[in-house]
């Protein structure tokens, strides 16, 4: 057994967090130096998954491997899928239509708003005793989502996995029916939105608890190739929607909120502001889908697989992480000869050990949080 009395260098206490426990947000664990409640020294240990999806990718055709993707990241699983079919488009010099593109974005952004609740949701448990205890903010945010996967749902058949995105276009067509919840989504989630704004500037407790905790400067971030809200949270104007516009975003107005000192409590700001910003695209996709066809590719036979030529691409997409790339080398057979994931909540973990060291115990887990990995977007 692990000896828990530790040199004095590091302090009194080695104590294990995880890797199955609710506060570590699922498979990892951190090894915590303690001397008292304050933390001196921090292990993280990544990998209790054990999946192989980057492996599996070399066993498959390209055209069976968006859905299986969508389990990666699995609370924004449309991101994954939508990163690797532009990569392989790229590479094939593949155009999808117009209305393709916009039907894309449109279950993007809803699959952030989507994610992000679940963030805020999950986040009020964290907190304890913060937003009513955490539980009722955790039931709002969850309620409201299940609003956005009925609409998944009786767009593609699913609710969660949706399957959507496919090399040249999307599966399913956007139906009247279903504009018609989204125009309701999009009225009944607006006021919410900001009574969910109320409720964390105005809880003292929640600003007590994420104020000046948890700080991540603009060198660190860079440093450790943080991106998505940890990044804006911290001051840094990058979203690739903006900053390298990909599918249609450049044919819509919305703005990249960012913070101002890095710490937990703007990090959540902007994944709330964020939802208010999606909710304005998701309204102007809605407004005007082009017609056309969905796919610029005929039904798949066996002779009619996916071949990329011979070659290398790298694309990335802004997920509700960050930056989601997925780098592919084809030796122009219809399966990947490599294929490398760049998954943002990785990148935004590794800060951890920097972040934790002269903080106290009980912020360990609201600064995990406030990072908000998705460990099947960890291990690989």
């Amino acid at each position: 057994m692990e000896n828990r009395v530790i040199e004095k260098d590091f302090g009194d206490l080695a104590l294990n967090m995880g890797p199955q426990h609710p506060s570590t947000h699922g498979v990892f664990r951190l090894k915590l130096y303690l001397e008292g409640e304050k933390i001196n020294k921090i292990e993280s240990f990544l990998g209790y998954l054990h999946r192989g999806v980057e492996k599996l990718t070399e066993k498959l055709d390209y055209d069976q491997i968006a859905p299986v993707l969508e389990r990666d990241d699995y609370l924004s699983p449309t991101s994954n899928s939508l990163g690797f079919v532009n990569a392989v488009e790229k590479i094939c010099e593949i155009e999808v239509t117009r209305k393709a593109s916009y039907i894309r974005v449109l279950v993007a952004e809803l699959q952030r708003i989507s994610s992000h609740l679940v963030a805020l949701g999950t986040y009020g448990l964290d907190l304890g005793g913060a937003l009513g205890g955490g539980a009722s903010l955790f039931l709002y945010c969850f309620r409201e989502r299940e609003k956005i996967l009925d609409i998944m749902e009786e767009l593609t058949g699913t609710r969660f996995h949706t399957n959507m995105n496919q090399i040249g276009g999307v599966r399913y067509d956007l139906k009247p029916e279903v504009v018609k919840k989204i125009e309701s989504l999009i009225k009944h989630l607006r006021p919410i939105l900001e009574d969910y704004f109320d409720m964390i500037s105005n809880d003292q407790i929640f600003i007590k608890r994420t104020k000046d905790i948890g700080i991540i400067s603009k060198e660190l971030v860079q440093e450790s190739g943080g991106s998505g809200p940890v990044s804006r949270g911290s001051g840094i104007n990058f979203d690739f929607r903006k900053n390298k516009p990909y599918e249609c975003y450049k044919e819509f107005n919305f703005d990249i909120p960012i913070g101002k000192n890095g710490d937990a409590y703007d990090r959540t700001l902007v994944r709330m502001k964020e939802n208010v910003q999606s909710l304005r695209i998701v309204e102007q996709i809605i407004e005007g889908v082009p017609s056309g066809e969905l796919s610029t590719r005929k039904p798949l036979k066996s002779a009619k697989l996916t071949r990329p030529p011979k070659g290398s691409s790298y694309f990335s997409v802004e997920s509700p992480r960050g930056e989601l790339g997925f780098f592919i080398v084809s030796d122009g057979s219809s399966i990947p000869y490599r294929m490398k994931i760049r998954a943002p909540s990785f990148s935004n973990l590794s800060i951890i050990e920097k972040l934790l060291p002269g903080t106290y115990f009980a912020d360990s887990v609201v600064i995990l949080g406030s990072l908000d990995p998705v460990f099947g977007d960890v291990d690989r």
